[in-house]
């Protein structure tokens, strides 16, 4: 796995750096003082992980993520506050590691880490609407909907607007488990009950969750393709 450290203390990143040397599944590709420059490396290196401090200059660790689209990396929070840690599990963090980290926590985050390790595409992204925000995986949405500008995401009970667009997402998520279901909407082909043909020759499915989403006449020709 691919790491990144970011804390504005020096000995913090050196400490983490130790203590990261009893894992070699563990690559550190680099340190960052704060959110910028934290933001430029990780759209150069991509991580798979982020060990993340709270409290730092110019922008916290929240506001960092918040800033992420294309790349959202897992999240282990590493602060010497506790103050934070509803927080950080609300948003879906991995971990939250209280300083001076414990050799024998880091590593039961890393065990988590490494089960959780993404294969392929968009497979998490920062979302906040208003003062609400969460790290949320892509196999966790159910539906994506187009309303403007903006996308409706469906995961859990949620259903939050991000300012991205539907064919920007389509381009970045999973093609084999995401599925374009009509102009307006992108739906998750793991999450289909079942499938009943419509009167207009198109196709309805039916979610787990018990939602419907009308599939248009052509693209219910691909889905039929694809279930077969």
């Amino acid at each position: 796995m691919k790491a990144l450290i970011v804390d504005d203390e020096r000995l913090a990143r050196l400490e983490l750096r130790r203590l990261l040397q009893a894992h070699s599944e563990v690559e550190v590709v680099g340190e960052a003082r704060n959110g910028a420059e934290a933001l430029s490396l990780i759209r150069q290196t991509s991580p798979d992980l982020l060990f993340l401090d709270v409290e730092m200059p110019g922008m916290n660790g929240f506001d960092l993520l918040d800033l992420l689209e294309d790349h959202v990396p897992q999240v282990i929070f590493t602060t010497a506050f506790d103050q934070y840690a509803i927080k950080a599990f609300e948003v879906n963090a991995l971990d939250y590691l209280l300083k001076p980290i414990a050799p024998v926590r880091l590593a039961a985050a890393l065990q988590r880490a490494q089960a959780c390790k993404p294969k392929v595409g968009l497979n998490r992204l920062f979302v906040r609407d208003g003062d609400r925000c969460w790290i949320v995986r892509a196999c966790d949405i159910f539906l994506l909907e187009s309303e403007g500008n903006y996308v409706r995401l469906h995961f859990a009970k949620e259903r939050p607007l991000i300012r991205r667009s539907l064919n920007t997402l389509e381009r970045q998520l999973d093609p084999v488990v995401f599925f374009r279901a009509n102009r307006k909407q992108i739906m998750n082909l793991n999450w289909i009950e079942k499938t009943t043909l419509g009167v207009s020759g198109g196709l309805t499915a039916l979610l787990r969750n018990g939602k419907t989403v009308e599939i248009s006449r052509r693209q219910s020709l691909v889905l039929r393709s694809l279930l077969h």
